[in-house]
């Protein structure tokens, strides 16, 4: 891969897909390959809705391949399995994590993954390898949860409730109101960040077991946390975005120096960029590491639909490409496609767009009206900024993971 103004200078969009379904694109989300094509579900873009629907794309076409139904309550997340491409884990605030099986479509969920009845559930994400899930719950009264399964332990308890998938452990006392983001290491199976609408940024390392022992840092970001990223040439680094735009890059290979490991903060990380004339940068989607290049992505757009290419690093943002005519309302995903060299974006205005280097569009599908949907589906829930960690005595469970 070139310098990222030759990867993006160009971009256009190649395909839209407008399904008759109104609903908003939530999350999007690509096998993990290593450059390989070949294995199955490889070839596949996931998709999650606002109707609590879960699709399946040719990641080339865009063309639909097949749906799932299951989830009672909105779908925020989905990830495939890093180690079985078929595999596909999705998560909902109905208070389920749920896995697919990708050669079935249509099929009903593999496995059902549950903790407490009162937990719903707002964030989740699986480890590099594929082992472990980990699930962060909405505040319960004055607690916060983060819930771990071992996706290779088979077996379920009977508990008052029904039959639900074996935990493998919870932590209980490092947050004190929704866990808004889990963000597993992409190299390390046991590293593990953990972001909510406290305020803080918490990194563990899973290995070490017990809650107390395995926190490594926490970081404070004075915001709730929208998302997180792990870049930088060794993935030390990490990204926090909050829901009032505010941005924090953090060097965790300097906590053990004298070094500051805040490399870039900003409380509102708009003020950091600056735009041609007549455009705007009104939220941030997300970011993405791009290992070829060497350089933190990071995705803004308007209001109006149009989006913003930024590149990040610790001296500040830097504008490299602005793309127009594709979106008409807020983009809430992205993905980078580095087998296919495709950007690929997902919004409010229920679109899918595929954006190619010098591409010319081919329309996949188009309806003619789009249906609003109501603004509960705009968030979770309202988050709540809260100043200080609230003191907790819940019991830690062990949790060992590899």
């Amino acid at each position: 891969m070139g310098s990222v103004e030759d990867v993006f200078r160009d971009l256009s969009v190649a395909r839209r897909l407008q399904p008759a379904d109104p609903s908003y694109v939530l999350d999007l989300a690509l096998p993990s390959t290593c450059g390989s094509t070949s294995a199955p579900g490889s070839e596949l873009l996931a998709v999650c809705c606002s109707s609590h629907s879960v699709r399946l794309h040719s990641r080339e076409t865009l063309r639909v391949c097949g749906e799932y139904e299951g989830h009672e309550g909105t779908v925020f997340g989905v990830r495939f399995s890093p180690s079985s491409p078929h595999l596909l884990f999705t998560g909902s605030a109905d208070g389920t994590l749920r896995s697919w099986d990708v050669r079935q479509p249509g099929s009903a969920a593999a496995r059902v993954f549950q903790s407490d009845l009162e937990h719903s559930y707002c964030s989740f994400d699986v480890s590099c390898n594929g082992g472990v899930l980990c699930a962060g719950t909405e505040q319960v009264d004055e607690d916060s949860f983060l819930v771990f399964w071992d996706v290779r332990m088979a077996g379920t308890t009977h508990e008052a409730g029904g039959e639900r998938e074996r935990m493998l452990g919870v932590y209980s006392e490092s947050h004190s109101d929704d866990i808004t983001a889990v963000c597993f290491h992409p190299a390390r199976a046991d590293r593990v960040a953990t972001g909510a609408t406290d305020g803080l940024v918490n990194v563990f390392d899973l290995s070490l077991g017990m809650e107390d022992d395995a926190l490594v840092t926490t970081c404070n970001c004075d915001s709730s946390t929208s998302a997180l990223c792990w870049s930088g040439k060794n993935l030390d680094q990490l990204l926090c975005l909050s829901h009032d735009e505010g941005l924090h890059l953090w060097d965790l290979a300097r906590l053990d120096s004298d070094e500051p490991f805040t490399l870039l903060s900003s409380p509102d990380a708009r003020t950091l960029v600056s735009l041609p004339e007549g455009t705007s940068l009104d939220y941030f989607v997300g970011g993405a590491w791009l290992k070829e290049a060497g350089h933190l992505l990071l995705l803004g757009g308007a209001n109006t639909g149009d989006l913003h290419l930024l590149d990040c690093r610790g001296s500040g943002l830097r504008l490299i490409k602005s793309l127009k005519g594709g979106h008409s309302a807020i983009v809430r995903c992205f993905q980078w496609d580095a087998i296919g060299g495709a950007l690929l974006t997902g919004g409010e205005d229920g679109k899918l767009l595929q954006w190619k280097a010098g591409a010319e569009e081919i329309s996949v599908g188009k309806r003619d009206t789009l249906k609003s949907v109501s603004s509960m589906h705009l968030k979770i829930k309202a988050h709540r900024k809260l100043a200080n960690k609230k003191d907790k005595q819940q019991t830690t469970t062990v949790i060992s993971t590899v």
